[in-house]
């Protein structure tokens, strides 16, 4: 059993978020043991009971609670039955009660005007494992090919390729769509092959519009679904004018490797070099942002690029100001060539502390710039995030 660092209330109320198959109910289920009710809302019988009738979850939550002494009730990927939220404010204005609320899709709550029960639930999110959990066991071509979702990493690889197509397949495609998010599956499915194909790009939605042979305000609301989902998110281009970023054309990254990999069927064989370099990428701006949100850090991300193309993959932002700016390149040989992004930015910023994250062996300075090995990046996440 691989731990998690992710450290949850023992006894305070809280949302865990996370796309399907991190390992939300696992982790739930190793935290907390005693006393403890749970539904699952993926399985119909509960499902269909309660979108029927939620008053019943109350009804029954508190015969629980006064008669079972029941301490925790744990309500699986809530986001199914939004109205279940109004019966938990009930019970935790009148009860003593902690309610642990996990979900694979936001979108139905923050979207819907769901109830998020106003401060009461802390907001925390889960991610596939991040190299800290599986530092020892975790080899940098497999992590970039197959990624870390948790039944992948520890299956055997016979494995690995089906249960990444079948996460694609039946999730990404048909669950969706069952969901009523995403009506047009067939364009639904046209889209996510060309994001796909241009994650770690800036994306430029009349491009893909034209390509997808969709309307460019239904290209924008399927990245919407992809976010509200938690299947990736968008990077924005930064700006000194937050109404400039607003506009910007941002960067798309999915949340994993492997499902990257599966989509674009890429699965099998040999990955080129330029390939596995954006996959690279991806991968170090998700163990950023996941550290971020593990730690409640309050930084924001960018990419920076300038209008004659001079570019840095991820800026790190705190409080409106630039704490770390960061390059990324799948290389041992670092030359000059590598960092002029940076040295662009450099005119711009500075007193910026900049980095170029490798995999070359030992760190050294180039140009006032720190050159990490991707290990000692993500070891010194603490120092240079915070």
């Amino acid at each position: 059993m691989i731990k998690r660092i992710l450290k949850l209330p023992p006894t305070h109320s809280f949302f865990l978020f996370g796309p399907r198959q991190t390992g939300k109910s696992t982790l739930i289920d190793i935290c907390f043991k005693e006393h403890v009710w749970k539904i699952n809302l993926l399985l119909n019988d509960d499902y269909f009971l309660y979108a029927k009738d939620p008053s019943r979850f109350r009804k029954e939550a508190i015969e629980k609670i006064e008669k079972e002494k029941i301490k925790t009730i744990f309500i699986d990927e809530v986001q199914r039955i939004p109205a279940l939220l109004n019966e938990v404010q009930f019970l935790m204005q009148n009860y003593k009660c902690q309610f642990i609320l996990t979900g694979s899709s936001a979108r139905k709550l923050k979207r819907g005007g769901a109830n998020l029960l106003a401060g009461r639930a802390i907001e925390y999110h889960l991610y596939p494992f991040v190299y800290e959990e599986i530092k020892n066991a975790a080899r940098l071509s497999d992590i970039l090919h197959f990624g870390t979702l948790p039944p992948v990493f520890t299956a055997g690889a016979n494995l690995r390729n089906a249960i990444l197509e079948t996460y694609v397949n039946t999730y990404l495609k048909e669950e969706i769509q069952q969901e009523g998010i995403a009506r047009n599956i067939g364009g639904f499915s046209n889209f996510l092959d060309l994001a796909a194909g241009n994650f770690s790009e800036i994306v430029n939605y009349s491009n893909i519009s034209r390509e997808c042979r969709l309307p460019v305000r239904t290209v924008q609301s399927y990245y919407d679904i992809l976010e509200d989902t938690l299947i990736g998110y968008r990077l924005p281009g930064w700006d000194k004018s937050v109404r400039k970023r607003l506009s910007s054309h941002p960067k798309f990254y999915f949340f994993d490797n492997g499902i990257t990999n599966a989509i674009n069927k890429y699965l099998t064989g040999t990955l080129d070099r330029q390939y596995m370099g954006r996959l690279f990428e991806q991968w170090i701006i998700t163990q950023t942002l996941a550290f971020i949100r593990y730690n409640k850090v309050e930084s924001n991300l960018y990419y920076w690029r300038t209008n004659h193309g001079a570019e840095v993959d991820l800026l790190i932002e705190k409080h409106g100001k630039i704490t770390a700016a960061i390059e990324i390149k799948l290389s041992e040989n670092i030359t000059g060539a590598h960092v002029s992004g940076i040295k662009s930015l450099k005119e711009e910023y500075p007193k910026t502390p900049c980095f170029l994250i490798c995999s070359a062996k030992n760190a050294f300075t180039l140009h006032n710039i720190r050159i990490l090995p991707w290990q000692k990046y993500l070891e010194e996440l603490k120092v240079i995030v915070e």
